[in-house]
């Protein structure tokens, strides 16, 4: 790095072949891995810890202190995974003493404007299109696709390979396999065409489709649906995997279709 243009507080460690372009501010306390790229005019503050060949974009902020009253300047993180790309003007701020961190896995693409506030838990290959907003304390799963426009209500989850609709308001959790929209948020059928992407076999498929259609489509209460669901079911990753999601949901999962009890 040898930009005349920029500024890099002397206590941050930046690999050697780190890009950072003109008109950038990189406080102390900030680790940058190798192959990363900043762009002009992107500001990264106390406490973020970039892997390795991370791209961001001009405007973006990262790790600037939570927009939280609570906040007493702890000693908190911002982590970003290896291979992540985030685009212009994209706000991501550090951890409070909750969880101490704000933590974006590897590979994802977060897009313009999209804005992850403090103590939030993003996975691995996520996709969060333009003007996607998490307030604090959620958890993302694994290759999490949230469409244009998404808002996640605070400590909510959200879990792996699901897909969120453009313009949804999520106020309750997001079990895995699933696509949610409508308004209020609902389940709209499983994903997929993601599942099928990422490789998954037809048996499979048709396996979570069967569990979901117990849960949302039988007119069982929760409770009943995921007995019926143990007991008829045989137990594979993915069967447990959404057991447990619901199992361990505070706020309660999602309703199902639009009419349906």
């Amino acid at each position: 790095m040898n930009q005349p243009l920029a500024y890099v507080h002397p206590g941050a460690k930046i690999a050697k072949n780190v890009v950072i372009e003109p008109f950038t501010t990189i406080h102390n306390d900030v680790v940058i891995g190798e192959g990363s790229w900043i762009g002009s005019n992107v500001t990264i503050m106390e406490g973020a810890r970039i892997g390795k060949n991370v791209s961001i974009f001009p405007g973006a902020v990262i790790s600037a202190v939570p927009q939280d009253k609570k906040f007493d300047d702890e000693d908190t993180q911002t982590i970003i995974g290896d291979g992540t790309t985030i685009r212009e003007c994209v706000t991501i701020n550090r951890g409070t003493s909750d969880r101490m961190k704000t933590i974006i896995g590897k590979n994802c693409w977060i897009m313009a404007y999209c804005h992850i506030a403090h103590d939030c838990i993003v996975g691995d290959n996520c996709i969060f299109s333009n003007n996607s907003t998490l307030a604090g304390h959620i958890t993302v799963g694994d290759y999490v696709v949230l469409a244009g426009m998404s808002a996640v209500q605070q400590f909510c989850q959200v879990g792996s390979h699901a897909f969120v609709t453009g313009g949804s308001l999520v106020r309750k959790d997001v079990p895995p396999f699933v696509k949610a929209g409508r308004e209020p948020l609902s389940y709209v059928g499983i994903n997929s065409v993601g599942l099928r992407r990422r490789g998954f076999e037809l048996e499979k498929i048709r396996e979570i489709q069967d569990i979901f259609r117990i849960l949302y489509q039988k007119n069982y209460n929760v409770t009943q649906a995921v007995e019926i669901i143990e007991a008829e079911m045989s137990a594979t990753t993915e069967r447990d995997e959404i057991l447990e999601f619901i199992k361990n949901s505070k706020r309660g999962i999602m309703r199902g279709y639009l009419g349906s009890n």
